[in-house]
């Protein structure tokens, strides 16, 4: 996940100090969570990662088999960079897979973008967004409005740059995620299933998904 934070809002911060917030919105998602996503959704088409920082996700979809368009906002080495997701106007996969960014209601923009793009390719967007998210109660009827197909809580994942910043400070470990999953034409309440990250932090853990999963939605 990766965004630009505004210039009028960046603070420079003293060597060796983590802030509360990471500049750009930059929290790398760990692969067992998308090895986890993988394991209960199936993708027909080629992908775009509309945030990709440094690749997390979009190598664990090229690992398993997906052509993956990768942009970002920001440089991070990987993808093509000074691409804003908030300002395109045309889809660039068929599917929407991404970590966005939260802050300033970020995250909120980034599903509405994706919804509309994927409107004309009939593909799915999945997002991986804070628990706390379906609990808040300005998001509540939006959630009503836009339901996902599916959600999936995972487990004991940390989205952290601990090469850049070190470990992940106590607090952030408590946070805990999920998969939302929409696609065109669902109606009603989302189907809900749970995941362990811990059952894929292996590389090759997802193709044992039948064992450490009873289902399949998609």
């Amino acid at each position: 996940m990766s965004f630009a934070t505004p210039t009028s809002w960046v603070r420079t911060e003293p060597s060796g100090f983590t802030p509360r917030r990471l500049p750009n919105e930059f929290y790398p998602t760990p692969p067992e969570a998308t090895r986890a996503l993988l394991s209960v959704e199936s993708f027909d088409g080629d992908i775009w990662e509309p945030a990709c920082g440094d690749g997390r996700i979009a190598k664990v979809l090229t690992d398993h088999g997906h052509a993956v368009v990768s942009t970002d906002l920001n440089e991070y080495g990987f993808g093509e960079a000074g691409v804003d997701f908030l300002r395109e106007r045309e889809a660039r996969a068929k599917h929407i897979v991404t970590n966005p960014p939260y802050g300033y209601g970020l995250a909120d923009r980034f599903i509405r973008r994706a919804l509309t793009l994927t409107q004309w390719t009939g593909g799915k967007v999945a997002m991986l967004l804070n628990m706390s998210s379906l609990c808040h109660r300005q998001r509540t009827d939006w959630w009503r409005e836009i339901p996902p197909a599916r959600l999936y809580a995972i487990d004991d994942i940390v989205c952290w740059p601990e090469d850049r910043y070190g470990p992940p400070p106590r607090y952030f470990t408590k946070h805990r995620y999920v998969w939302a999953v929409w696609t065109h034409g669902h109606k009603g309440p989302p189907a809900f299933w749970w995941l362990s990250g811990a059952e894929f932090r292996a590389p090759t853990a997802s193709n044992s998904f039948n064992r450490l999963n009873s289902r399949s939605f998609a």
